[in-house]
């Protein structure tokens, strides 16, 4: 607003114009609260010219966006709504066998034209998506669920041609003007006759034949009536604003089942929502339901056949993922059961019903019941391979984790190439009075305590830049990395217990008293010990239980008490 009123200001401000205007209107489909705020420009900047700009304005919109963008006395122009090059179309899912394979045979029969397709559900966008994929056409699925990146490249594919459809959600198409898309269809059906026009009308924008295909289902129908009263029912307590705008939303809803459950004119039914008057004659056969009356009005009767029987039944399957999609906030399940509205009590049941009726309408609803069947147990494996899919993924990680860990063979074998590398150096380190096992030892257990959490990998990494570093190091550098450590005899160099558990301290009682054993008898013998005898070794389990057990024994046949007092000190560990 600075930056606008310093330009106009300066005399440089000559025109405010306002594109998707009906975003300002409360009783618009697409109302964004940050458009009220629209109306400070004709405050804070007066005598500009303001012009709004919208595709998509009902009679009750035009008056909301002059009252709320604050213009005076405006100038309107209007054009007429209709789309004369469009044909209009609506088909039944309940009457289909399968509206997948219906749709997939429909794109087909046009060739490789452009094509959008619109879900309510980001699920049912993919799905559709892999189904047309699998039969041999060019698609990608777009919606919020992906990243930027990947919408990027779906966008970019589909206007440069490389994707022949598209499969979205509402959101898609704002802003982007292709001209040659020759086919729209709503998988689903929308939630006003505003958004179902400005969609739609994203087709032949070069004037050329197109089409508006609508798939239509009880279900959808029943499933949208849930959301947009439960959406009413939760503002009951709020604002009046909010309760008007849910009682509209209901309303432009009805206009949608209209356009869909009755046999008039398609485009008539368009253009009088959107408060134009017109002959039926001005359609010229460009919808189905002038060009097929009769198609049609057999089609409806047959649905209405459908829906009063499962009215009868008591339930109806509602696809809903998550209410997110739909409204703010809400959730709701995937199946909604109905038994509380159907009792199936003898009331509802004419004593006028035509028993040939009744069996058209069971023979239909066995039909689509088989589509629905067959549909449920695809989802219900698709669902099955996911789990498994995503059980494998986890496993393949855990494994992944436990392969990069670094093992005690590893450590060994680090050890050991430092040590190897302690020795070949230590000509240079001859005035050093060094061990080069416990040297070795050091590095090693640095590089192990710096990259314990990275991986082996790293370990690896800085053991062989240890090794190399040893073979450039100075005395001093190396002094000040391990210390000095003299050289002492076997005994001075055995290794300290690792815990002091009494189970571990029994342990070095044991190899200790072995190792006493050693030194004493070489010292009976009157035979040096040498400085390069290495320190006793760490034992496994199984090997330490062995050893012990023939300690034990040769404990109990001598008659030392030195021997004997220790002996008696190592069962009383033990056991406690």
């Amino acid at each position: 607003m600075a930056k606008l009123t310093k330009i106009h200001g300066r005399g440089l401000l000559n025109l405010i114009a306002i594109d998707e205007a009906h975003c300002v209107s409360t009783w618009g489909h697409d109302f964004r609260p940050s458009y009220r705020k629209l109306s400070l420009l004709r405050n804070r900047l007066p005598c500009i010219p303001v012009l709004a700009l919208t595709a998509t304005a009902v009679p009750k919109v035009q008056e909301d966006v002059i009252e709320s963008l604050s213009l005076q006395n405006p100038l309107v122009l209007k054009s007429s709504f209709n789309r004369p090059n469009i044909y209009y179309e609506v088909r039944y899912k309940d009457l289909l066998d399968d509206p997948y394979t219906d749709l997939c045979n429909y794109l087909k029969s046009y060739g490789k034209v452009c094509a959008i397709v619109y879900c309510l559900e980001r699920t049912a966008c993919d799905d559709l998506a892999v189904h047309l994929t699998k039969n041999g056409i060019s698609c990608a699925a777009y919606h919020a669920g992906l990243n930027s990146k990947l919408r990027s490249s779906v966008l970019d594919n589909w206007i440069s041609s490389k994707t022949q459809v598209v499969v979205a959600t509402v959101a898609f198409g704002l802003g982007i003007d292709r001209k040659d898309v020759r086919i729209v269809c709503h998988f689903n059906i929308p939630k006003s006759m505003e958004a179902f026009y400005q969609e739609s009308g994203r087709a032949g924008r070069d004037q050329l034949p197109s089409r508006s295909l609508l798939y239509y289902g009880v279900d959808d129908r029943r499933r949208m009536e849930f959301i947009l009263g439960t959406a009413a029912s939760k503002k009951l307590n709020s604002s009046s604003m909010e309760e008007g705008s849910s009682r509209k939303a209901l309303a432009n809803f009805r206009q949608m089942i209209e356009y869909c459950e009755e046999s008039g004119c398609r485009r008539k039914k368009i253009l009088e929502s959107f408060g134009e008057e017109v002959a039926t004659s001005l359609c010229a056969k460009s919808c189905d339901a002038c060009k097929h009356p009769n198609v049609v009005s057999k089609n409806l009767e047959e649905l209405t056949s459908i829906a009063t029987f499962r009215h009868r039944n008591g339930s109806s399957r509602i696809y809903i993922s998550s209410g997110s999609d739909f409204n703010d906030d809400a959730q709701f399940s995937e199946f909604w059961n109905r038994d509380d509205e159907a009792t199936g009590s003898e009331e509802d049941i004419s004593d006028s019903d035509d028993p040939t009726e009744i069996a058209k309408s069971v023979a239909h609803s066995s039909r689509s019941s088989e589509w629905r069947l067959r549909e449920r147990m695809e989802s219900l494996q698709r669902a099955e391979e996911n789990y498994y899919r995503s059980k494998s993924n986890q496993e393949k990680q855990v494994n992944k984790v436990d392969k990069n860990s670094i093992s005690g063979t590893l450590r060994e074998s680090g050890k050991q190439r430092l040590l190897n590398a302690m020795k070949q150096n230590l000509h240079r380190f001859s005035n050093l009075q060094i061990d080069s096992l416990t040297s070795a030892e050091t590095l090693e257990t640095e590089c192990y305590k710096k990259y314990e959490k990275s991986g082996k990998s790293f370990y690896l990494s800085q053991i062989a830049s240890t090794v190399r570093w040893l073979s450039t190091a100075t005395p001093d550098e190396l002094t000040n990395r391990v210390g000095t450590a003299t050289s002492t005899p076997p005994e001075a160099v055995r290794p300290a217990p690792s815990c002091s558990s009494p189970s571990s301290s029994s342990f070095n009682l044991v190899i200790n008293q072995a190792d006493e054993e050693k030194v004493s008898s070489s010292i009976k013998s009157n035979s040096p010990v040498s400085q390069d005898t290495a320190p006793p070794p760490i034992l496994s389990f199984s090997e330490f239980i062995n050893r012990r057990k023939s300690t034990d024994n040769k404990v109990s046949t001598s008659k030392r008490p030195l021997s004997d007092g220790v002996s008696r000190g190592t069962e009383k560990k033990t056991k406690s």
